[in-house]
C-alpha cells in the first residue's frame, strides 16, 4: 500500500430519485477513519443506491459527501479512486484466464506498454510482504477457491492504494470458515488504522461479529444507527423491518423412524453443465415427515441434481424412485405421486413470465375438475376463483389477477409458486434456494410454509447455499462437493465448522 492511512467518509442528506420514485431519502451516514461500519437492510432498502452515489456511479439528486471532513465532488468512479475509495463487488471482477499477478498489474490506471515482469514480480513480492493475506499470485484465477478470489479482489483494491473499502455482501459466495477468515483479516486492518470499511450485509451474525457500528436502511430512509455492542439482533431486526409481524416456525414434530421412504435415488450418474464431469449420487433416501438439506458451494452439482429430479437433464445411469414407482418427472407422474417442485429463481424456472398471475397459479390444475378428473373444456372463471383464493391465502401482492407475473416483486413471485406447489396433497417437495434475494419477512414466511409441509407428512429435499437456512430447517444435512454427496450428519450433531470444511473440500 502506498503508506496511505484510513480515511473517514460521511454522506449528508444523500437523496436519489429515479423519476417519481425516491430510492434514497436524505440519508446521512458517518464512517469514521479506521472503523468497520455495517450497512444493514433488506433487498430494495437502498443500500446499493447509497453506495453507488458514494462511488460516483450515480449522481445523487441532492446531498453532500465528505472525505476526511472535506467536502468533495465525486462525478465518476475515477474521482472516487483518486480519493482512495474502492469497492469489492458481490460478483468477482477478476479475469479468470490470467494469474493473480497479471490481474493486479493490468488493474493499474497507468500500465506501461511493455511490462517488465522481473521488476513487477519484485514489487509485488514486496507489496505482499506488507499484506495480511498470503495468496499464490502465479496461479490462474480460474483455479482459485472462492475464498481466495475474494481475498484477491480485496488485495487488488489495496494494491491500487485504496484506504476506504466498500464490501458488497462479501460472504455470499464463501464457506463459513472462509467468511470468518476474510472478514477477520479486514477487521485487523481497520484496527491497525490502515483501512476504513463499509460492509453491506443482511446477516446479523456477521455484523455482530465484525462491525464496530451499524446503519440501517428501510425503504430508502435511515431507520437507525448505533454501536454494534449496544444492539442485539432483535433491535437490528426492528430497525430493518419495522413492526411487521414475522412468521414463526412451527415446532418440529419428531420424525418417525418407521416413516415411508418417499424419495430414493440410487447410483445416479448424469453429465454436469460443462459435459466434462458427471454428478454421482450413490444413495439418498428422504422419508415422509423429514427435511433433508443439501449444503454446498454454488457450482458443485446441486443445480444439475435438481435438473435431473425435475426432468430437465437426462441421466446416464441410476434410478429415481418415488413411493416405490420409477419417477420420470412428467406432469402426469408428478400429479399421480404428488411431487412438487420449487426451483431457484422462480420467475425464470417455475413461471411463464408473460402469462398472468391467475394462469401461473393454475398450471397444475387448470385442466382438472374439483375431484382431480380431467375436464373437456377449460373454465376461466374456475381458474380465477381458484387463483383468487390462493392469492389471498398466500398474501400475494399483485395489482390484479390478470397482471403478468413478471410485474411482481421477487417475494411475490415466490409466493405464487408456493401457493401453486403447496396446495393440495404433497408427498414429496423438492426445493432449491427458496429464499435467495428475498426480504426478511418473506424469508420467514417461506421457511414456515416449508416446515408446515414437513409436519403434515411431506418428504422435503431442500438444496440451499445458505447454511443458516439448512441448520434452521433440516432434520439431516448432506454436503455436496464436486458432484457427489461427501458427508452426512443428523441435525443434532451438526457442526458448522465440519460442514464448512467438507463444503470447501478439506476433509
Amino acid at each position: 500500500m502506498s503508506g496511505r492511512k484510513a480515511v473517514g467518509v460521511e454522506t449528508i442528506g444523500m437523496t436519489m430519485r429515479f423519476g417519481g420514485f425516491t430510492a434514497l431519502d436524505a440519508v446521512s451516514v458517518k464512517v469514521p477513519a479506521g472503523s468497520f461500519h455495517a450497512l444493514l437492510g433488506e433487498n430494495g432498502a437502498g443500500k446499493s443506491t447509497l453506495v453507488k452515489c458514494m462511488m460516483g456511479f450515480y449522481h445523487p439528486t441532492s446531498g453532500d459527501m465528505l472525505v476526511d471532513g472535506r467536502e468533495v465532488s465525486i462525478a465518476s468512479p475515477r474521482d472516487a479512486s483518486a480519493l482512495g475509495l474502492g469497492m469489492v463487488y458481490q460478483h468477482f471482477t477478476l479475469v479468470p484466464s490470467l494469474t493473480g499477478a497479471e490481474n493486479l498489474v493490468i488493474s493499474r490506471e497507468k500500465v506501461p506498454d511493455i511490462i517488465d515482469w522481473r521488476k513487477e514480480r519484485g514489487d509485488l513480492a514486496e507489496f505482499m510482504e506488507r499484506m495480511p493475506f498470503k495468496l499464490p499470485l502465479d496461479v490462474k484465477v480460474a483455479e482459485l477457491a472462492a475464498g481466495e478470489k475474494q481475498k484477491l479482489e480485496i488485495i487488488k483494491q489495496l494494491y491500487l492504494g485504496r484506504s476506504f473499502l466498500v464490501l458488497d455482501e462479501p460472504t455470499s459466495v464463501l464457506t463459513p470458515g472462509e467468511a470468518q477468515e476474510v472478514l477477520g483479516l479486514v477487521r485487523d486492518m481497520t484496527r491497525a488504522g490502515d483501512l476504513t470499511v463499509l460492509m453491506i450485509s443482511h446477516k446479523f451474525h456477521e455484523v455482530t461479529a465484525f462491525a464496530d457500528d451499524v446503519s440501517v436502511l428501510r425503504k430508502g430512509k435511515l431507520t437507525g444507527t448505533g454501536r454494534v455492542a449496544d444492539l442485539d439482533h432483535k433491535a437490528m431486526a426492528a430497525m430493518m423491518i419495522g413492526d411487521q409481524p414475522i412468521a414463526a416456525l412451527d415446532s418440529r414434530a419428531a420424525p418417525r423412524p418407521d416413516a415411508e421412504i418417499v424419495l430414493k435415488v440410487k447410483s445416479l450418474k448424469a453429465p454436469d453443465r460443462t459435459g466434462l464431469k458427471s454428478i454421482r449420487i450413490e444413495d439418498l433416501g428422504v422419508r415422509s415427515g423429514e427435511i433433508v438439506g443439501i449444503a454446498g458451494i454454488s457450482g458443485n452439482g446441486q443445480k444439475e441434481f435438481l435438473e435431473v429430479l425435475a426432468g430437465q437433464r437426462p441421466r446416464d445411469a441410476g434410478e429415481v424412485v418415488v413411493r416405490g414407482a420409477a419417477y420420470a418427472a412428467t406432469r402426469a407422474k408428478a400429479r399421480a405421486l404428488n411431487v412438487r417442485l420449487i426451483p431457484e429463481e422462480p420467475l425464470k424456472n417455475a413461471c411463464a413470465p408473460k402469462m398472468t398471475v391467475a394462469e401461473n397459479i393454475s398450471f397444475r390444475t387448470f385442466d382438472m375438475d374439483g375431484n382431480g378428473r380431467p375436464v373437456s373444456w377449460i373454465s376461466t372463471s374456475a381458474i380465477r376463483a381458484f387463483s383468487a383464493r390462493l392469492v389471498e391465502q398466500f398474501k400475494v401482492k399483485t395489482a390484479s389477477l390478470s397482471s403478468p407475473i413478471a410485474s411482481l416483486s421477487g417475494g411475490n413471485v415466490q409466493r405464487v409458486v408456493l401457493a401453486r406447489e403447496l396446495t393440495g396433497e404433497v408427498d414429496l417437495l423438492i426445493v432449491s434456494n427458496p429464499c435467495f434475494g428475498l426480504d426478511f419477512s418473506a424469508v420467514a414466511e417461506i421457511r414456515a410454509r416449508i416446515m408446515k409441509a414437513r409436519n403434515a407428512g411431506a418428504a422435503v429435499l431442500l438444496m440451499s447455499e445458505d447454511l443458516d437456512e439448512l441448520l434452521e430447517l433440516s432434520d439431516r444435512i448432506f454436503v455436496m462437493s464436486d458432484g457427489a454427496l461427501v458427508y452426512e450428519t443428523p441435525i443434532a450433531q451438526a457442526s458448522v465448522q465440519t460442514i464448512g470444511e467438507h463444503m470447501a473440500g478439506h476433509h
